[in-house]
């Protein structure tokens, strides 16, 4: 090569450079100009950390500053960055989604068909009741169990929530086990933290291991995840429904692999097939939308376009992963708004959405 055309191709690719830097930095303008204009107006609150990627690259983060807990535990107020971690809450569901089918390729923990009665044998005395017999591990991936379970209606906090009395219980598996049935197994969804609960403890007496150690060796450490905690119950196990923190980047590439079917820096982490069940909708929610092994779908309005197809996990305090296939993009919010109604903590996820990093798209 050429003295002349060396120069002329290190002057492209200065000019190449320039380029994108000024093309991302207008971008991240425009995502800062409009969710500074949300929080101005009080339509975004609480926001702790905001990621969005393409194509694996993240091109737009943001961290703010408010008060924070871990699992209920006051941390006061708390200036987040890349390096703090963050309650996932029921986010953690979907990452132990991940790691059940992780297990099940290595042949650690039963298939989806098998029956909780051949599992749990040591509560023989529950087996007996009509229709229990009848559950399966599938029924636990989908929360499908069809049991007396209350965490949607009853505030977190009060001992009455179905999950709170069985952190409370002596034996939380036979908790979850012995819920009353009353609907058929497979009938119908239903919001259910014991059934992670369960999914949780066959992971550890499947592999030997917590599940926190588990999770670092199979997903996080095989993904360069930075620093993880994981709460632990009263029994000596993982809150496996909702005690995982990590740092925001490292929830956005748990979404990730849903883009790239398992795949991370070209190893298969999660196996391919796996993860197309896992965010296949198998049942349908009352609000339309679906769910899949722990993994939500549903869609975005589209106004005068079509209704836009996510994929994701969910978490109380505002916690949410929506994973959005057409524009292969990830976007990662983390807030503290654990005292705010339900719908109040999705009304902010949806307008960060919608409002800050769909426009960018078109």
């Amino acid at each position: 090569m050429t003295r002349a055309r060396r120069h002329m191709l290190t002057a492209l690719g200065a000019v190449l450079m320039t380029s994108t830097v000024q093309r991302s930095a207008a971008a991240e303008g425009a995502y800062d100009q409009r969710l500074s204009e949300l929080e101005r107006t009080g339509r975004v609150f609480g926001l702790h950390a905001l990621t969005v990627t393409r194509g694996g690259r993240m091109v737009f983060e943001h961290y703010g500053v408010g008060a924070d807990e871990s699992w209920g535990r006051s941390l006061g107020e708390v200036t987040f960055d890349r390096t703090v971690l963050h309650d996932l809450r029921s986010v953690t569901k979907s990452v132990v989604g991940w790691l059940y089918g992780i297990a099940l390729a290595q042949g650690k923990v039963p298939a989806p068909e098998t029956t909780l009665s051949s599992l749990f044998p040591q509560y023989a005395d529950l087996w007996h009741q009509p229709d229990r017999e009848k559950l399966t591990v599938a029924h636990v991936l989908t929360m499908t169990l069809g049991t007396d379970w209350d965490e949607l209606t009853i505030p977190y906090g009060d001992p009455r929530n179905s999950e709170n009395a069985m952190e409370a219980a002596p034996d939380r598996i036979r908790f979850v086990l012995d819920r009353r049935i009353i609907r058929a197994p497979g009938e119908a969804w239903s919001y259910n933290g014991g059934a992670t609960t369960l999914l949780g403890r066959l992971i550890a007496q499947g592999t030997g291991e917590t599940l926190h150690a588990f999770a670092r060796r199979a997903l996080f450490d095989r993904m360069d995840f930075g620093a993880s905690e994981w709460s632990v119950s009263t029994d000596g196990h993982e809150r496996a429904a909702s005690g995982l923190r990590l740092l925001p980047r490292d929830m956005s590439k748990i979404g990730r692999l849903v883009l790239t079917g398992g795949v991370w820096n070209e190893k298969q982490v999660v196996p391919a097939e796996w993860v197309t069940r896992a965010t296949t909708a198998m049942v349908r929610l009352p609000d339309g939308r679906g769910y899949g092994y722990h993994w939500y779908t549903g869609a975005f309005p589209g106004g005068t376009h079509p209704p836009l197809p996510w994929i994701g996990a969910i978490g109380w305090g505002g916690q949410r992963l929506y994973v959005v296939p057409k524009f292969d993009l990830v976007v990662g919010i983390n807030c503290g708004n654990y005292r705010r109604p339900g719908t109040e903590q999705s009304a902010v996820g949806m307008a960060i959405v919608t409002d800050v990093v769909l426009p960018a798209f078109g």
